[in-house]
């Protein structure tokens, strides 16, 4: 039996040895925060409004390709800042992990009209292409969303696809009657559904494919669509997804996100085949983002809620799956994630699926409380088992930069 002084050594040690681990934890979350801090310093500039033919860019969109290649995609815009227009997808390529960028490279020219909303995403898993295909999503449009709203539009989504790590693209293949439902009869016959949607719109920002489960193979684009005539703080938008099982032969259409104002959305696959949703809400009235749960790989909606841990300014955010840990995929999320304006840029790291955000780290800030939109939209790739890269809008929309952070 142990005496007091020697229980009370025990103590002192036990105590002794807990001070020690936690001032360990300390250092090694102030290392984990020093390298993050450093790695900040360099932002590379991959799109830069005013150069290269265009007066604006807007819209990021990043994948990695099987062969170590990043492609940047965004919306170059000819002619002015504005949704609609004269706008473009391009593209760059970096070689180095970001490092470096190509020059500008234009994948879809819709005349003098708008092409947005670029989604593209790698199958990796159609036995025809064993290198991988590149499917690349978008949008087309010949009127302003506000009038597109009202019925005097049209809206359709098309997609290209690259064999060859993107050197050249496919032509175009219209896939609307199976994504989409207008009721534009004077515009195609074939567009006459009861639905009445009237704007449509892809993700925006990378698509997703299963890569495990029940659903492998299946290739996820998240979307959202407006219902009928306007209703007030946009209540007629709805998130909802569509997604092919086929590598692009055929398509299907999720369930509506059950929570009117529904907005841009992101996705990314959880274990057992389950997908989470993350959506803008575009009426403002709650700043926070709209999580919804599929168990059925994102065809139906098993949950829908507000997640009051992801506080958000009616922006786009990111969303991208890692592996299991625990029978849980990795999660990580970035948005601006100011609830007042477009602001304070994080990126945010889940072990349990969303439940909680262990790790969130500051990727960039407007520091002198300016009242312009610092920083908005972006995108997330992983690039190394211990590296993401964020690709996001700055500085007032006047560049598109990326940056590569480490974590643990």
């Amino acid at each position: 039996m142990l005496s007091w002084n020697c229980h009370s050594r025990v103590v002192q040690d036990r105590s002794l040895v807990r001070a020690k681990m936690k001032s360990l934890r300390v250092f090694l979350l102030y290392l984990l925060y020093l390298t993050t801090t450093l790695s900040q310093e360099n932002k590379i500039i991959v799109f830069k409004s005013g150069t290269e033919g265009y007066k604006n860019f807007r819209i990021p969109a990043i994948i990695k390709l099987p062969n170590g290649d990043l492609l940047a995609f965004c919306e170059g815009r000819l002619k002015g800042s504005a949704d609609f227009g004269d706008n473009n997808i391009v593209m760059k390529r970096s070689t180095d992990n970001g490092n470096t960028w190509s020059s500008i490279q234009t994948i879809v020219d819709y005349d003098s009209l708008q092409a947005g909303n670029p989604a593209p995403v790698v199958d990796l898993l159609d036995p025809a292409f064993p290198n991988g295909r590149i499917f690349l999503f978008y949008n087309t449009g010949n009127n302003h969303e506000n009038e597109i709203r009202k019925g005097n539009g049209l809206r359709e989504v098309w997609y290209r696809t690259s064999t060859n790590y993107g050197l050249t693209w496919s032509d175009p293949v219209n896939i609307t009657k199976m994504v989409h439902r207008p009721k534009q009869p004077n515009i195609n016959p074939e567009y006459n559904f009861e639905e009445d949607w009237r704007t449509i719109a892809n993700t925006p920002g990378h698509a997703m494919q299963f890569t495990s489960g029940q659903f492998k193979g299946r290739i996820y684009i998240a979307a959202n669509h407006s219902e009928g005539e306007p209703r007030e703080k946009y209540k007629d938008y709805f998130a909802h997804g569509y997604y092919t099982d086929d590598h692009g032969q055929t398509f299907r259409l999720s369930d509506n996100v059950p929570i009117p104002g529904s907005n841009e959305s992101t996705a990314a696959q959880l274990a057992n085949g389950h997908l989470m949703l993350n959506s803008r809400n575009q009426s403002g009235d709650i700043r926070a983002r709209i999580v919804s749960l599929s168990y059925d790989g994102g065809a139906t909606w098993d949950t829908s809620y507000y997640d009051y841990n992801l506080p958000d300014p009616v922006c786009q955010g990111s969303l991208l799956s890692f592996e299991q840990i625990n029978g849980k995929n990795i999660i990580a999320f970035s948005n601006p994630a100011d609830a007042i304006r477009r602001n304070k840029l994080i990126l945010r790291i889940s072990y349990n699926e969303g439940k909680n955000w262990l790790k969130n780290i500051l990727i960039d800030e407007d520091t002198e409380n300016s009242q312009t939109d610092f920083t908005a939209y972006s995108d997330i790739v992983r690039i190394s088992d211990y590296e993401i890269g964020v690709l996001y809008e700055r500085n007032n929309y006047s560049e598109i930069v990326f940056i590569k952070i480490t974590i643990d």
